[in-house]
């Protein structure tokens, strides 16, 4: 299994023609136009072990501008995450995703014995091969995917994936929608996950929030704010951005191999500091993204085709009990700096 979802994957010789070459869906409320790959085991886009399958956007287009869309030229099972060949970023068939995708932390992964299986939710059930300590830029042997089903209309798209690991004890429903609110630009990621095994579900996710406004790269004019004073014990490269307060302002447009990364801190307990906004005054374009669960950790990573800032929330659930959250995207526009 492995090895077919391997070579599917690089089928892939032409960014324009990705969206014509796997299962996807559109939805619209008439100010955003949002295209989405949906999960689908034998064509989909993705179908590696690293990100849940659903909800992952391609491209959403809001008064001239596109938020999203590859951020790679080409895949390479050998690599391990991404690597620069030439003119190309080369990605792994488990980072290579789009748009805002959703991680979670595995489950049962330290307890499971070589052969054995652990759960990564949104994937499935997974073959733990070795020893080695979990990488989520590995390739695992999926052993099931579950149950999924998927419910559209004209402006959402609900995913449903149900699963259940008698030997590790650990089941789940997992319900993800992607809903474009009526009347303005505005889509909202809604979750909900019930614990239905016999285990206690204690895991993490974020989203990585592959940003590619307009396919430019991120530079002078690209202006990141949050509601709290930033602190980090690792600063970005000070000749391409700086911390100022609560904002991380580009300096330079980054090229070539820069990458401007940096662990956030100094929110609090608040779901409030659950607050992003990205503001390119260069394009014009900008969009906030707002959570409704306190911050367990937040990251920036970008290099010169995509901006991603990362919130994490943690996940705690027992048995029949459920955990819903919701993560929403507001798009604007914003006054062009002077060219």
């Amino acid at each position: 299994m492995t090895k077919t979802l391997v070579l599917t994957l690089l089928v892939v010789p032409n960014v324009s023609l990705w969206a014509a070459d796997f299962p996807t869906a559109e939805i619209t409320n008439g100010q955003i136009r949002a295209q989405v790959y949906l999960p689908d085991a034998k064509n989909g886009f993705y179908r590696a072990t690293r990100f849940d399958w659903s909800g992952v956007v391609y491209s959403l287009q809001y008064n001239g501008h596109d938020y999203y869309g590859p951020w790679f030229q080409k895949t390479d099972p050998t690599v391990h995450d991404f690597v620069y060949k030439g003119p190309d970023i080369v990605a792994s068939p488990c980072t290579a995703v789009t748009g805002p995708v959703d991680e979670f932390a595995p489950l049962g992964w330290d307890e499971a014995k070589p052969g054995g299986t652990f759960i990564k939710i949104g994937v499935g059930v997974l073959r733990k091969p070795d020893e080695r300590k979990y990488d989520n830029y590995r390739l695992y042997e999926i052993i099931d995917s579950g149950k999924r089903t998927i419910q559209k209309s004209s402006d959402s798209i609900e995913f449903i994936q149900e699963l259940v690991d008698s030997s590790s004890g650990y089941g789940y429903s997992y319900s993800k929608s992607v809903r474009l609110v009526n009347g303005g630009p505005e889509m909202v990621l809604e979750h909900s996950l019930r614990n239905t095994g016999t285990r206690a579900i204690r895991t993490s996710v974020y989203n990585h929030n592959f940003l590619v406004l307009d396919g430019q790269p991120p530079g002078p004019g690209l202006v990141i704010t949050v509601p709290f004073p930033i602190q980090t014990r690792r600063p970005p490269n000070k000749e391409l951005a700086e911390i100022r307060g609560n904002q991380i302002v580009y300096l330079k447009t980054l090229e070539k191999q820069d990458i401007v990364t940096t662990p956030l801190r100094g929110f609090s307990e608040s779901p409030k500091d659950n607050e992003i906004r990205i503001e390119n005054h260069r394009l014009g374009a900008g969009m906030k993204i707002t959570g409704d669960r306190p911050l367990s950790s937040e990251s920036l990573w970008s290099i010169r085709a995509v901006v991603a800032m990362e919130p994490f929330i943690s996940v705690s659930i027992e048995p029949a009990k459920e955990f819903a959250w919701k993560s929403t995207y507001n798009y604007y526009t914003v006054e062009a700096a002077a060219k």
